[in-house]
């Protein structure tokens, strides 16, 4: 039996057959691969909705669904699906999607059932309550002095609240529990075994708006208000909730492992549970548009990202003589509006460090090496100097603008235990006078000028054709 492989192949070629159907037209092609009106509409709809900040027509999303699909050819034609990591990566996205679905829904509607009818029988016909309480804690092993002074200042509290204080501000202020504090002791809904039995006890013979009197359990002394009861709401009205639950328990993910694992013996180990996976998400997505496309958004979208990432942007990065000649031919579009210090603020412990430092840098013509310097001569065996070194703006530190800036309501301010402050570098009004200093910026760029010439180079070699007309029934046919 062949080796199933799930690939671009079959969506290629599920996408080649719907071509071919009158009712869903090609909206574009890419060099020979086609692009159908539903695939292009399930894209424009998903990554095009009224929440994004920069909305595009139906025209203008066209073009950058070509240029996406352009770079997603020459990932193919580069060989990259076969890479192993990429495979692995694809697969793992792609079986989130799959697995669940491979459990009958009856499957899981028992289980969501099953914990109903759980939490029913824990229940025992009492109600689920929503308490509040002030917690004084006792330490462990407390002698009797201690546990009276814990007493002493629960029953104060309690003798507040019964002369009118806020219980929530009291909550705040003096309760032990910090989380609940902070929502004014309010505790989330609980049931019986939920909690300590001295607490259950209590809580669960008030109705609501009634105070307890402070009561000991294992942890201290609690006053315990109760702010709501109810009785445990009907199934379907917890339906989604419970179903929720389940998934962040994992309880779905164990209902679908198993399902894996009984397709597996079903075949009687002909397949591998991978090759399962494939079959699975052919057979699914034959009968599902939504769940197809999905699946190729992952499969494209991580082709993309792995082509640019490998042959376009780390390569940008690393080049430094490109970076250079870009920061040098576009250097106005780098100009800033205010001054900018290029250099390093260091603070010391001893006064006679910081001219000692100052000498030391200055000497030293490539600044890329200070930091290492001063560690070397002022911080070899405890740190006496400490180091910020950076392109500062005017407006932007403190110190610089007292030090560097002259600006005359600035004052210095050292840090703690390094009272003495120095500064070496240089202002630059105009401009970066390298690309290093506005580094980011530079690769962003220079790596977008490497993505649009590699563009202009695919398009050469992939033609792309546009389907006016088929363009204009997009979400109106």
């Amino acid at each position: 039996m062949k080796k199933i492989l799930f690939t671009f192949a079959f969506l290629l070629s599920a996408v080649s057959s719907m071509a071919q159907q009158t009712e869903d037209p090609v909206v574009m092609t890419v060099g020979s691969v086609p692009v159908t009106r539903s695939e292009f509409e399930y894209n424009f709809n998903k990554n095009n909705t009224d929440i994004v900040v920069d909305r595009k027509s139906v025209r203008e999303y066209a073009d950058l669904f070509a240029v996406y699909k352009l770079k997603v050819l020459a990932a193919l034609d580069a060989g990259l699906e076969a890479d192993s990591s990429f495979q692995k990566e694809f697969r793992h996205y792609r079986d989130l999607q799959i697995r669940p679905l491979l459990v009958p829904e009856v499957v899981v509607e028992k289980q969501c059932h099953d914990y109903y009818d759980g939490m029913l029988q824990t229940l025992g016909g009492k109600d689920l309550i929503r308490p509040a309480h002030i917690l004084i804690l006792v330490p462990q092993n407390a002698d009797d002095k201690v546990l009276e002074e814990k007493r002493l200042l629960a029953d104060s509290i309690y003798n507040a609240l019964l002369h009118g204080a806020d219980f929530g501000k009291l909550a705040r202020e003096l309760s032990n529990d910090v989380q609940t504090g902070r929502n004014d002791g309010a505790l989330p809904w609980i049931g019986p075994g939920n909690t300590l039995e001295e607490f259950e006890n209590v809580a669960y013979g008030l109705q609501v708006g009634q105070t307890s009197e402070p009561f000991l359990s294992p942890v201290g002394y609690h006053i315990v208000r109760m702010l709501e009861r109810k009785q445990l709401e009907p199934f379907d009205s917890l339906h989604a909730q419970i179903h929720k639950f389940m998934e962040r328990r994992g309880v779905h993910e164990r209902l679908s492992v198993d399902a894996l694992d009984s397709i597996v013996k079903k075949y009687d180990g002909k397949y591998t549970a991978d090759q399962i996976l494939d079959m699975e998400t052919e057979r699914l997505c034959a009968g599902n548009d939504e769940l197809k496309y999905l699946v190729k958004e992952y499969h494209d979208g991580l082709l993309l990202y792995e082509f640019c990432s490998t042959r376009i942007w780390e390569p940008a990065k690393a080049d430094t003589v490109g970076l250079e000649r870009y920061f040098k031919d576009n250097r106005r579009a780098y100009a800033w509006d205010k001054p900018h210090f290029s250099g390093i603020v260091y603070y010391c412990k001893n006064k006679d460090d910081v001219k000692a430092v100052n000498k030391v840098l200055r000497k030293e013509k490539d600044d890329d090496k200070w930091v290492g310097i001063v560690r070397e001569q002022f911080n070899k065996d405890s740190v006496t100097v400490r180091m910020d070194k950076r392109v500062f703006a005017l407006g932007e530190n403190n110190n610089v603008d007292a030090l560097v800036f002259k600006v005359k309501d600035k004052v210095v301010k050292p840090l703690d235990g390094f009272p003495f402050v120095g500064f070496v570098g240089t202002q630059q009004k105009k401009g970066p006078g390298r690309w290093t200093d506005v580094s980011a910026k530079v690769i962003q760029d220079y790596q977008k000028a490497q993505e649009d010439r590699y563009v202009r180079e695919l398009r050469k070699k992939y033609p792309v054709v546009i389907m006016e007309d088929v363009l204009t029934t997009v979400n109106n046919h």
